[in-house]
């Protein structure tokens, strides 16, 4: 996911700056050397990089139930372990069958026939989610449990649905958001950016009222199907089962999600073979719908990675108790837990800063290649001599390769170091308290982590999509002051949508997972 960011963001600003910019040529013109590796990014970032995050997401809830469901054997047997494995099966299912259901005619908006899609998913996902809970979460002990597990997947799939509304507002040129921030563009590049960083900060709030709303009601209804004998582990697995309920209609999401990169490299074969400007305007009418396609697929990425990770901190709670016998909290109040706490925090700004600069690294050297060629080789600009499409490629693959080691380091390495030292303060009195300092880590550096992502990934849709709003000729349409205010907007957002944003969802997952998986070393 980090690579692929790096990659597609290298490429795009390269490939934007010097030929749209500085040669005056239109975007996806064959001329720009670096016009090939611009559309191969598209693939590796918005394609690879989003299966690789929305996979750890399901492989992350997958684990982390398959390990609360270990606690429920007294109620359901090993029907509570498996059960995380059938839901998501008949999420696949309901996918294939929604994905099937998409048709639509020359005349309508395409956008309607992905949603239609969608829904259908939902609620078949829903089905099956009934079904599966009446047949695995039933017993004496329990014989209603069922209908409380499946309350809470149905709210797993309405947490879904919501994020996608709410990002459809924030980034969509119908609303105000992104009006608000085409308006500003008429002013210059600074009030677009300080309307859009406003924007940015304003969309945090909503989602988080959401998640708050879906893990609280989903742990509530999970305590009441087993009873207060229970203990904790009822609630949690019905946290668990929420995030299962988000995660049923993840391979449809990921269909849409790529519906992006393919209409994009659509629009770019349609400009390069110069095809009649009627093709292009419906590859624009397509790409436009991709770019909202990509966007929501962001919000959906970054909501069940929030319940994900929610998922597998109680799950590193439960193993630290499993290992130790005492049930450990954060307690903030205690020095070591508050700095574990501040590191989490800064380890994701540091992530971000890191992903940020390897764009602008790997820009750089795209931009100096495509600078090279139109200097040595006069005829690409006549259209007399072909660029070297390869040469900017391969600059872009190892460029992105290597900007990717630090913030991965940075990433593994951070929770361990944290945990390792801490352990230089376990007393006799206090035995748990390098676990504890991860834990803080954990927890402050997932709450900060979701907060940043939801920032970095609305600001940076909105700002492309208030570009694109000028572009159908409003505020004078391309080529007017509003345009360029608005292009230096996009390509600020271009680095926090497709870059730092997603990245960020795989960082709070994988701190998760490490702290999980390497939970003894702490002890």
């Amino acid at each position: 996911q980090l690579g692929g960011g790096i990659y597609t963001k290298a490429a795009d600003v390269g490939a934007d700056l010097v030929g749209k910019v500085e040669a005056g040529i239109p975007e996806d013109d064959p001329r720009n050397p670096a016009v090939i590796a611009d559309l191969v990014g598209d693939n590796v970032g918005d394609c690879a990089g989003r299966g690789a995050d929305l996979f750890e997401s399901t492989a992350a809830e997958n684990i982390g139930a398959m390990i609360l469901g270990v606690g429920l054997i007294p109620y359901f047997g090993w029907r509570g372990v498996v059960f995380p494995l059938v839901a998501r099966a008949l999420g696949i299912v309901a996918s294939i069958i929604g994905v099937m259901v998409v048709r639509t005619e020359e005349h309508e908006d395409p956008m309607d026939a992905l949603n239609i899609g969608y829904y259908l998913t939902s609620f078949i996902s829903a089905l099956g989610f009934a079904g599966a809970a009446w047949w695995m979460l039933r017993s004496e002990q329990a014989p209603n449990a069922w209908l409380y597990y499946t309350v809470c997947g149905f709210i797993g799939i309405l947490t879904a649905q919501a994020f996608v509304y709410i990002t459809q507002y924030y980034t969509e040129y119908k609303y105000r958001p992104v009006l608000s921030i085409a308006e500003a563009s008429k002013t210059g590049p600074a009030t677009n950016i300080i309307s859009g960083i406003a924007v940015g900060l304003e969309c945090t709030a909503v989602p988080i009222l959401v998640i708050g709303a879906a893990i609280l009601s989903s742990y509530k209804l999970g305590v009441m199907a087993l009873g207060p004998d229970a203990g904790v582990t009822g609630g949690l697995f019905g946290t668990a089962v929420a995030t299962m309920g988000m995660l049923g209609t993840a391979a449809y999401i990921l269909a849409m999600d790529t519906f992006g990169p393919i209409t994009d490299n659509a629009g770019g074969i349609v400009e390069m073979s110069h095809q009649p400007e009627e093709i292009r305007k419906k590859t624009d009418r397509l790409d436009a719908v991709g770019n909202t396609t990509k966007a929501l697929t962001k919000g959906y990425a970054i909501g069940s990675a929030a319940l994900a990770a929610f998922l597998l901190f109680s799950a590193y709670l439960d193993e630290i108790y499993n290992y130790t016998g005492t049930r450990i909290g954060v307690d903030l109040s205690k020095p070591e837990v508050f700095i574990g706490g501040m590191l989490g925090a800064m380890l994701v700004f540091l992530f971000s800063s890191m992903a940020i600069k390897a764009v602008g690294e790997a820009a750089q050297t795209v931009i100096a290649e495509v600078r090279r060629q139109f200097r040595e080789k006069p005829g690409i600009m006549k259209g007399a001599e072909d660029p070297d499409y390869g040469q900017c490629v391969d600059i872009v693959t190892i460029g992105a390769l290597k900007q990717m080691i630090l913030p991965g380091i940075l990433a593994t390495a951070g929770p361990v170091v944290v945990g390792l030292f801490m352990r230089m303060f376990i007393t006799e009195a206090d035995k748990t308290i390098a676990a504890e300092a991860v834990a803080g880590l954990l927890m402050v550096g997932t709450i900060t982590g979701i907060l940043m992502a939801l920032f970095f990934n609305n600001a940076g849709g909105a700002w492309d999509n208030a570009k694109k709003y000028v572009e159908t000729g409003a505020l004078g349409g391309k080529k007017s002051d509003a345009h360029k205010a608005a292009v230096v907007g996009d390509t600020v957002g271009d680095p926090f949508k497709d870059t730092a944003g997603p990245s960020l969802h795989v960082l709070i997952k994988l701190l998760a997972t490490i702290t999980l998986v390497l939970a003894p070393l702490f002890l």
